[in-house]
């Protein structure tokens, strides 16, 4: 296995306390890498994680994984060790936890960044956010036949409220142009009661016409 690696990150840390927990260290050859040069997202990430994140794992088969959380999860299942148990209650409580810690570690992420942001660089981090959407949406393209196929579960519903959200932000954007066959399944999908119960408004319950931003394709 291969894991995009750093000593700086904390949920790369996360990932190898359990590395080291199911004795799965030997397993996997860490790659130190860095996400971005210049606020340019640096493509041997990209190229197995359209999201330009680390941590990413790419497991034996070749399948690469990417969010702490599922690298964890998968480690835990592979070696059997039980740190997400399978009764209800202790699973719960240790996915709420993680949830609190992996939500207070993005609020110090996201300080420490905005703090040491260069002047006059918004520009080129919203140039690096629009070529991850684009990766991102090149990927769900590529795998819509799956979506559809695979029976509906959380998967999906994460999918479908990325797409929402860009729809509603970015209205203009023209995301289906480039994803066609992402597209078709969304609009099917969009007829599902669950969907179509919570297709997201604004405030005042009308449709969504507030934008942040410029992103078209």
């Amino acid at each position: 296995m291969k894991l995009h690696w750093s000593p700086r990150s904390p949920f790369v840390r996360k990932v190898m306390i359990v590395l080291h927990e199911t004795g799965l260290l030997g397993q996997v050859d860490c790659v130190r890498s860095v996400v971005a040069v210049h606020m340019t997202p640096n493509p041997a990430v990209m190229a197995d994680n359209p999201l330009g994140k680390i941590p990413t794992l790419v497991t034996g088969e070749g399948l690469a994984l990417f969010d702490s959380r599922v690298i964890c999860e998968y480690l835990d299942l592979r070696a059997g060790t039980g740190l997400l148990p399978s009764e209800p209650g202790p699973r719960m409580a240790q996915l709420r936890w993680q949830a609190l810690g992996d939500g207070l570690t993005d609020i110090l992420l996201v300080w420490r960044t905005e703090l040491t942001r260069p002047t006059g660089a918004w520009e080129a981090v919203t140039d690096g956010w629009r070529s991850k959407v684009r990766a991102s949406l090149d990927l769900l393209e590529a795998e819509a036949a799956a979506l559809a196929e695979a029976p509906f579960g959380l998967g999906q519903v994460a999918v479908l409220c990325a797409l929402g959200q860009l729809d509603f932000r970015w209205p203009d954007c023209g995301w289906r142009a480039r994803a066609p066959q992402l597209a078709a399944w969304e609009a099917l999908q969009a007829t599902r009661p669950s969907v179509a119960a919570t297709t997201v408004v604004d405030g005042e319950g009308g449709a969504g016409d507030v934008t942040a931003g410029q992103l078209s394709f």
